[in-house]
């Protein structure tokens, strides 16, 4: 009997929101730019901050903007754009995540769905994708989201995309993700978008990789030691609950979950070398 595959991306932007809560005070899902700062967790709200005014200086500047905020985290951003006079809606698949955007950003409208799902009535100013446009193909989120625009609407992007000559490997699997970006600039033309302005921050977002596989490894050294009294003291125990990982894992996400937590190879350069983080305004070819 074959059960449905378990998700382990949204829990963990669930458990990503409450780590960044407990460090910054507040629950945002990105990156942040390390410009000047030194690669440590106190500094991470200052690092998540400097990212959120690069995203939101991408928006069009004049008040009263109708904003579809799509994958929109734990509506940190949104609460953002609400403060600054604009409205906002709010599309995300987690129930958990739909109650927190509906606490942090109070006045938004939250559509508890898959973009590609969502039943969305309204034109929007602007669609905005913060680290979720590389989650869907962009031959389906490109065409919905344009369809979604005003007449002087636009399409605000900040990802990872995989670089010209990116070729993925048989090992593991490379820092990073996101579409390739050559085939994505050649699509906007064939459904009418053009890039109106663009900024490559990878060396700037690139630090963030090391703050996260240093988390990992926090949590590693606590499992190595549990695993450790249980081989002494409960090596049957042990055995039942390694029997019950596998089974749910299978050996290779096992092996990969203890790569993630005792592996070294996720840092910055590593990032630099698989990854493009860009962010772009793209506008309406008329």
């Amino acid at each position: 009997m074959t059960g449905k595959k378990i998700d382990t991306r949204t829990p963990g932007l669930e458990m990503a929101g409450a780590l960044a809560l407990w460090l910054t005070g507040k629950e945002h899902l990105h990156y942040g730019l390390w410009t000047g700062l030194k690669v440590q967790a106190s500094n991470l709200g200052l690092a998540q901050e400097a990212y959120s005014q690069k995203l939101l200086a991408m928006l069009p500047q004049r008040a009263g903007l109708h904003i579809l905020d799509i994958g929109g985290g734990a509506g940190e951003t949104a609460k953002r754009l609400i403060e600054m006079g604009h409205s906002v809606e709010i599309v995300v698949p987690s129930a958990y995540l739909a109650e927190r955007c509906r606490e942090n950003a109070k006045g938004a409208v939250v559509h508890e769905a898959l973009f590609q799902d969502a039943k969305l009535a309204s034109s929007f100013d602007v669609c905005l994708f913060s680290e979720s446009f590389q989650y869907m193909p962009f031959q389906v989120s490109l065409p919905k989201a344009k369809k979604l625009l005003s007449k002087d609407g636009v399409i605000v992007i900040g990802d990872t995309f995989r670089p010209a000559g990116f070729i993925r490997g048989a090992g593991e699997r490379p820092v990073g993700g996101g579409h390739p970006v050559a085939e994505f600039r050649n699509y906007l033309a064939k459904i009418g978008l053009r890039i109106e302005t663009e900024e490559n921050v990878t060396d700037a977002v690139a630090p963030s990789i090391e703050l996260e596989q240093a988390f990992f490894n926090v949590i590693g050294v606590g499992m190595a030691g549990l695993d450790r009294e249980l081989t002494q003291k409960r090596p049957i125990l042990r055995k039942l609950l390694v029997g019950a990982i596998n089974a749910m894992m299978g050996k290779r996400g096992r092996d990969k979950l203890v790569q993630r937590l005792r592996g070294k190879e996720r840092t910055a350069d590593a990032f630099r070398a698989n990854n493009l983080y860009l962010l772009m305004r793209l506008r309406q070819i008329t």
